[in-house]
């Protein structure tokens, strides 16, 4: 069930209720994402580009962010605009990061 594996995920990221284990957050986020879960797959892409419990790496950071981005998690679209204004995992692209980033409100 993709939604208690990413609450739980959380919950060891955050140490709520648990130890603080980022490496056990990662494996709950990585099933969750896996079966398309937006928020997991939002959070497993922000351990690739902070390097929290995996070897840092910006492509595979900008690959999950994708996924969430393509469903309309907005906060994943918000990352994903960054990576190209940046150049982060991707070529750099203006145009890219305009279409990525949510409308302001």
């Amino acid at each position: 069930y993709a939604v208690a594996q990413c609450n739980l995920g959380f919950m060891y990221e955050n140490g709520r209720g648990v130890s603080q284990d980022h490496a056990e957050a990662g494996n709950w986020y990585r099933l969750a994402a896996e079966q398309g879960h937006a928020r997991a797959q939002c959070n497993l892409g922000l351990m690739y580009e902070n390097g929290r419990s995996v070897t840092q790496d910006h492509a595979e950071a900008v690959y999950w962010y994708r996924l969430a981005a393509e469903q309309g998690y907005a906060w994943a679209q918000n990352k994903l605009g960054v990576r190209y204004a940046d150049g982060e995992g991707v070529t750099q692209d203006h145009a890219e990061a305009v279409k990525w980033s949510p409308p302001r409100r």
